[in-house]
């Protein structure tokens, strides 16, 4: 049979379930978001902390975007969720305090030097990006440092006002609008990066991360797809920013530290790359752990969480990925590829 017929024939419709396959929901997943929706209701007294996790939750996702899928090595994210922070406290102060508004200039603003700088970052190999990552991420903080009477400087932005969310529900201190708020933006923005990675364009990320040359082989157009996915995560990094501003009403420079991006990447460490719910699921344990030892330890809690870091990077670092695997693997989401598969790679050999 020749490669045309079976592009145009039973390979094709094996593609194109395939893909619709991925796209599909496993009750694991369901249960994931029923259980973060419940935690509004069943832990009024935790709402602060748990906005500050879906925030984490969703820089870490912008990481998982380039790292995960796309095999681009970064330690500057911060920079870009900075970059979306400043833009919508700055939106807030000078033009208004319209919530939604403010995530769509902050998205534009990470989306913006991301790009700008995109094409530092792909010219070299690994660790030519994460030089640069943080040489970018340094500059950012310098310029914010020195901008004192635009970003507050070292005293960090003030006087931010954001309205009540659709004019009817304001930011209140105990975070249960925020909660609510910051989540809903999670699981929009946490759909939209699944249909996408289930895409083809997502497959062609995975191929790029796996081997390059060979994608490019095939026409794949590397550079443009990195660029692309890396501009996305800027967006969503600004976002996550935009957030942290919003709920807070203040922004110091700590927002554009190397401190923001290694927690980060710590946090994809502990949920693992490559599948989204790595950063979801690594920001909750990483957060949950950081509150319990400071609680504990208040003068030796980052000791302690190091400790703990280096034991679960040795002992099951891509635990929480092999126990979803292994649940989705028995039913939950898995499912047996269609004899069209089965017969189209038969051919193919």
């Amino acid at each position: 049979m020749s490669v045309t017929h079976q592009l145009n024939g039973p390979l094709s419709n094996a593609v194109k379930a395939s893909l619709r396959r991925q796209t599909r929901w496993a009750l694991l997943e369901v249960l994931f978001w029923i259980a973060a929706v419940a935690s509004w209701f069943l832990l009024p007294d935790e709402h602060l902390i748990l906005t500050q996790i879906t925030i984490f939750a969703l820089l870490a996702l912008s990481i998982d975007l380039i790292l995960g899928f796309a095999g681009i090595v970064t330690l500057g994210q911060a920079a870009l969720y900075g970059v979306g922070a400043y833009a919508s406290g700055l939106f807030s102060i000078y033009v208004t305090g319209e919530p939604l508004i403010g995530l769509l200039v902050a998205a534009a603003a990470g989306a913006a030097v991301a790009l700008a700088t995109s094409f530092l970052l792909l010219r070299g190999a690994d660790l030519t990006r994460l030089m640069v990552t943080l040489g970018v991420a340094a500059v950012l903080h310098e310029i914010a440092n020195q901008a004192g009477w635009l970003t507050g400087g070292a005293d960090g932005l003030q006087n931010i006002t954001i309205d009540p969310l659709f004019g009817s529900f304001n930011f209140d201190i105990y975070g249960h609008v925020g909660y609510a708020y910051c989540l809903t933006v999670l699981f929009v923005l946490f759909v939209l990066a699944r249909y996408l990675m289930a895409s083809p364009f997502g497959n062609s990320l995975k191929a790029i991360r796996d081997n390059p040359l060979r994608a490019s082989a095939v026409g794949i157009p590397v550079k443009a797809r990195q660029i692309a996915i890396y501009t996305l995560a800027g967006a969503y990094a600004g976002i996550a920013g935009a957030l942290f501003t919003q709920t807070q009403q203040f922004i110091s420079l700590d927002v554009l530290s190397f401190q923001k991006s290694a927690d980060g990447l710590m946090v994809l460490v502990i949920g693992g790359t490559g599948y989204l719910y790595g950063g979801l699921i690594g920001a909750l344990f990483y957060e949950l752990i950081q509150d319990a030892l400071s609680s504990v330890t208040p003068q030796y809690w980052q000791f302690w969480l190091g400790i703990l870091l280096v034991a679960f990077v040795l002992v099951g670092r891509d635990r929480p990925r092999q126990i979803i695997e292994q649940i989705a693997a028995r039913g939950l989401g898995a499912r047996k590829a269609p004899s069209s598969i089965r017969a189209s790679k038969g051919e193919a050999s």
